[in-house]
């Protein structure tokens, strides 16, 4: 019987191994059709500024040194560093192919190790199904192509892993080839992102626990004595080459490696940069979004057949006491990062990338889950080669809908919903879709075999507007002598000169995107996922929009009228064109006209912030004042950082001496570290017409500052309005 259990094992490991070989050229392949990443730009220079560190010897330092605008050292890239490497060495013209080959090969990796992280607790069969569920897990995939920040952190944590498992299964005769590989599972972890250093405290705290769970019965035995100095000692020794092989691939880290490291945690445990994403239907601010944003995005973006191989795992786990421990430490590093997350109320977006690596883990769980099913099913009958080919089969058909979309929507398999959100025809214009942008190469390629003059152009060139310059640049490397590319935001794109323009639809706002008008009309071309647009190119039909902002900004309001109208009559959705007539009808005292627009321009697009704010200063203008404070609250709640909002309310209060109410919108603005010096000097011109003289009103702002940055966690910022304070 053992000899018949050991040869099916073989045979599973060698489907394991088949399946893998064949992920590895797939997963290359794939790679090959991404688009560039929203940020690729800026690592891919930070890799080449730690190439120049360290072939000048430290002499050009620029990787080393943080600045206001350059926070990039505070980041250890080594997988960006290595594709860099080979790029140089081999003098490759397409860098960014390059960083997607290499990052699809640390994709392939870290799907293996799920693989053997579930062979090391029960076997080949388990391991051949954490494999596929992860490598068909769309959303992982994706990430793999060109996600060379989040991505590679997930690799070293899933090969971390698997070398604590052998640690532990291991000890006290651990091997020394698992010591010498978990050292550099761990160090490579940290050089990718200071959140390897998670590894360190799962060692500790999983060593610590089975130590216990060994020695229980005798803690003060000689043999216990020597098991806790050999952990202590394996966990020390590990640690320490760890940590200083991983500051030696780390420019910044190597300046000063225990306060530089501490430096980078603090500043990755909380992002300084918020940015707004579409959540549940709204854009929201990522500092100010929902605490379940991210375990409700993993809810609705992971395969249906991981959440019930969870589920079987936790129905069946409990019949498997001598695995409770590796189940333990397997659980817990997918369950507490994310939790962690949550009760951090951390500034994470971007789907649940930030916690990318802890999907190994789950993915190792779900694995387990089935296995545990097949067991148990197994045991009631004398058929287990059926069982094995049923259970398959159940697998691959609850895989359909992510097979299905990686098969149709390929370069964009990250784009994925599952069927519990209602997939993307459900979810379009509630949730982000291509935030990483990955839409602009083939939008890019596809102006480039098709786009024609049509007259309206200013210059040799055929001009291309994006609010994406760097990618869409990068596709357009080639081809400069027939195309200039150009930077325009959305919302003002009537404003700047171009012929074609490329956008992805992040950052829209949803009634627009889900409005019966959308895409515009002079659409030419529209790259989807499902039949839904997540990026559009658009030809230029008319130049009146250019021209009436150009008479706009000279003044000359009367013809930028007329070409305004003109635009807005070719296009009904050219908010830029909308906003900038508005503008001038105000500037020539038409605040009637204005608000005929107005009021179109919010049919179309309720929540336009700018819009709305135009529309309480035709209430400010018709003395109006119950209405306008009322639109300015409603921006305030959709966009709590749209500052202006808060600015023109304290200003209408002070007309109606509501000191109490224009306090208010300055302290609201503090508590969102969002007061300027405007601000503060308003809030000191409140506390003066409350009777203050000028020292009582700096002390009364500078207690409230203190306040509102202790409880923001800004501990350095209030202490220097404590220093402040004192000299008063």
């Amino acid at each position: 019987m053992k000899s018949e259990k050991k040869q099916i094992d073989k045979i599973w490991r060698w489907i394991f191994f088949a399946l893998a070989a064949l992920g590895l050229i797939i997963i290359v392949r794939l790679a090959k059709d991404a688009g560039m990443s929203g940020d690729e730009e800026y690592h891919y220079d930070h890799a080449v500024n730690v190439y120049n560190y360290y072939s000048t010897f430290g002499k050009d330092s620029t990787a080393a040194i943080v600045t206001e605008k350059y926070n990039l050292p505070l980041y250890g890239q080594s997988v960006d560093n290595l594709a860099y490497f080979i790029t140089k060495t081999f003098n490759i013209e397409d860098a960014y192919g390059t960083r997607h080959i290499v990052n699809s090969i640390f994709g392939w990796l870290a799907m293996l190790f799920v693989g053997l992280i579930a062979y090391r607790i029960a076997g080949w069969r388990a391991a051949v199904i954490s494999f596929i569920l992860i490598f068909l897990s769309p959303r992982f995939l994706g990430h793999s192509f060109n996600n060379l920040k989040d991505l590679p952190l997930a690799t070293g944590m899933a090969m971390g892993t698997y070398f604590l498992v052998c640690f532990f299964q291991e000890f006290p005769k651990i091997k020394i080839k698992t010591v010498i590989f978990l050292t550099l599972a761990i160090a490579f972890a940290i050089s990718v992102r200071i959140a390897g250093l998670l590894l360190f405290a799962y060692f500790g705290l999983f060593g610590a626990i089975l130590y216990f769970i060994r020695n229980r019965k005798s803690l003060f035995s000689k043999s216990s004595k020597q098991e806790f100095i050999k952990m202590l000692g394996w966990g020390i020794g590990i640690s320490l080459v760890a940590f200083l092989l991983a500051v030696v691939t780390w420019p910044y880290a190597l300046k000063a490696p225990v306060n530089n490291m501490k430096e980078a945690l603090s500043s990755m445990s909380s992002f300084a940069i918020a940015i707004r994403q579409l959540f549940e239907g709204q854009i929201q601010w990522s500092d100010l979004l929902p605490w379940y944003y991210t375990p409700k995005f993993i809810f609705i973006t992971i395969p249906i057949a991981v959440m019930l191989g969870l589920l079987s795992f936790l129905i069946f786990c409990w019949k498997e006491k001598k695995n409770y421990f590796i189940y333990s430490f397997i659980v817990f590093s997918f369950v507490f990062p994310v939790f962690w997350i949550v009760y951090q109320q951390s500034n994470v977006y971007g789907g649940w990338r930030h916690a990318m690596f802890a999907y190994p883990t789950m993915v190792v769980t779900a694995g387990l889950g089935f296995n545990l099913l097949i067991e148990w099913i197994s045991k009631k009958t004398t058929k287990n080669a059926l069982i094995n080919i049923a259970a398959f089969v159940v697998i691959f058909l609850l895989l359909w809908n992510p097979i299905r979309h990686i098969v149709k929507n390929h370069p964009y398999e990250y784009v994925y919903f599952n069927e519990l959100s209602g997939g993307i025809n459900k979810v379009y214009g509630n949730h982000e879709m291509d935030y990483y942008y990955h839409s602009t190469r083939e939008a890019s390629e596809w102006v480039i075999a098709n786009a024609q003059r049509s007259g309206l152009e200013t210059g040799d060139k055929i001009k291309v507007a994006t609010w994406h310059i760097a990618s869409v640049k990068n596709f357009f490397r080639n081809d400069t002598a027939d195309f200039q590319i150009g930077f325009s935001r959305w919302y003002e794109k009537g404003n700047n000169d171009w012929d074609y323009a490329i956008f992805t639809i992040t950052g829209m706002m949803p009634e627009e995107i889900k409005n019966a008008n959308f895409p515009p009309k002079n659409t030419v071309y529209q790259v989807k996922v499902d039949d839904k647009p997540i990026a559009l190119v658009l030809k230029r039909e008319t130049k009146d929009d250019l021209i009436g902002s150009q008479l706009k900004n000279r003044r000359e309001h009367e013809s930028a009228i007329y070409h305004l109208r003109k635009a807005i009559e070719i296009d009904p959705t050219n908010i830029s064109a909308f906003m900038n007539l508005i503008e001038s009808y105000f500037n020539t005292g038409k605040i009637d006209s204005a608000k005929i627009y107005i009021d179109q321009l919010l049919e179309f697009v309720p929540k336009y912030e700018p819009a709305n704010y135009m529309l309480t200063h035709y209430y400010n203008a018709t003395h109006e004042y119950d209405k306008a404070l009322k639109v300015l609250r409603s921006i305030r709640e959709d966009s709590p950082k749209f500052k202006a909002a808060y600015h023109f309310a304290f200003q209408i209060y002070v007309q109606q001496n509501d000191l109490k109410n224009a306090e208010k919108m300055m302290l609201d603005l503090l508590a969102l570290n969002q007061l300027d010096e405007q601000g503060f000097n308003q809030l000191i011109a409140v506390y003066k017409a409350q009777g203050l003289d000028e020292r009582a009103a700096y002390r009364k702002a500078y207690k409230k500052y203190i306040e509102a940055f202790e409880k923001l966690g800004k501990e350095k910022q209030a202490q220097i309005y404590r220093d402040a304070l004192k000299k008063l």
